[in-house]
């Protein structure tokens, strides 16, 4: 009876981890739905019109496609740069900005670049090894960003020789699952014996 009960136990938590992933993407999809409706329903409380709400997203709607287009093919907006000179004038805001600005381009351009890599670093003791984001390279030492499992946007900014740095194959998105799935989703798993003979 005790090892019936304990088998159940064992089906019942592999099913709850494997739906665990569709309810996260239901509750996105809930939110997006929500962030929606709320923008809707707080332009037609300000207008209490159906045409006015309708046009005012459609402009909305026309307006970011142009600006999405704009720095497609120009590398650039001149409406994000006049914001950008606006928000440069504003003290602490600059700096949040100027700072997420940096942090979105380091996970959204495609371009293969030196700062947008993934590397393991022994960390918080020797023998203890992570996954780490490069975010900067000064010299010979790295700036590097080490997220905590589950959750990939908390975690630790550390500055380490390029020689306590072992690079690896992964992508960001390999790296970002791989912290996500608290390891059990390992894209490069055969780096991880080269670890242990550094």
């Amino acid at each position: 009876m005790l090892r019936l009960v304990k088998q159940s136990f064992k089906y019942f938590l592999l099913g709850v981890v494997a739906v665990i992933p569709i309810l996260v993407t239901i509750q996105i999809v809930l939110l997006t739905k929500q962030i929606l409706t709320d923008i809707i329903a707080s332009l037609y409380g300000y207008s209490a019109s159906y045409s006015f709400t309708i046009s005012l997203l459609a402009s909305s709607i026309a307006l970011l496609t142009y600006i999405g287009y704009s720095l497609a093919k120009y590398q650039r907006s001149i409406i994000i740069s006049a914001f950008d000179t606006i928000i440069g004038k504003i003290p602490l805001l600059n700096t949040v900005y100027r700072v997420t600005q940096k942090v979105l381009a380091m996970f959204a351009t495609e371009e293969k670049t030196a700062k947008k890599e993934v590397v393991y670093v022994e960390y918080p003791k020797d023998g203890v090894w992570m996954a780490a984001y490069v975010t900067n390279i000064i010299d010979d030492m790295y700036v590097l960003f080490i997220p905590t499992s589950p959750n990939p946007t908390s975690g630790f900014t550390v500055i380490v020789p390029a020689s306590r740095v072992i690079r690896s194959k992964m992508s960001i998105e390999e790296a970002a699952s791989f912290v996500i799935s608290v390891g059990a989703d390992y894209a490069k798993a055969n780096e991880a014996p080269l670890l242990g003979k550094s």
